[in-house]
């Protein structure tokens, strides 16, 4: 496994690959020991092509995520939310997907979210703190302040998340 620094501060990609043979593939997701997190709660999301989950953050209980793509592609995009940052409000893009097998940590502070590019996307997401419900806040994924191109106008969007608030909103509870 090879890990790449990014602009952002703490927020890693790690490189690895699938050993193909008559049986399938398989393929290291992540070693504690490379990324220096201790990764306490995981989950897995399967989505269709064109599902936008996100944007997403705890205010408090943050979690810093190791994501993976299991199966299929999707756009992983995380916004930087903490004040004292140098990249505070910018975004970074990357595509993770079963053939390149690349994955990427997104430190605490960060706003998260992707958008599912094939028929089927398995997510899967290692956390550094547990799920806190009443913490949870989503901010709008087409955001006029955060200026991100999705590549899409109309993402499938849950019901919740077509409740989230502007970035300039969050900003105000923090």
């Amino acid at each position: 496994m090879k890990t790449l620094k990014t602009k952002f501060k703490d927020m890693i990609i790690c490189q690895t690959k699938n050993f193909y043979d008559q049986r399938g593939f398989f393929r290291e997701l992540s070693i504690e020991k490379k990324i220096k997190k201790r990764l306490i709660f995981t989950v897995l999301s399967k989505s269709k092509k064109n599902v936008l989950r996100g944007m997403h953050i705890q205010k408090k209980n943050q979690q810093g995520k190791y994501v993976s793509v299991i199966k299929g592609k999707i756009l992983d995009v995380a916004v930087d939310c903490r004040k004292k940052s140098k990249t505070f409000g910018k975004h970074f893009k990357i595509i993770l997907s079963q053939k390149n097998c690349k994955s990427i940590y997104i430190p605490p502070g960060f706003i998260h979210g992707f958008l599912a590019l094939e028929s089927e996307n398995i997510v899967i997401y290692g956390c550094t703190n547990y799920r806190d419900k009443v913490s949870e806040i989503g901010i709008k994924w087409n955001d006029e302040d955060l200026n991100i191109n999705w590549s899409i106008s109309k993402p499938i969007i849950s019901i919740k998340d077509k409740k989230n608030i502007s970035f300039k909103e969050y900003l105000n509870q923090i």
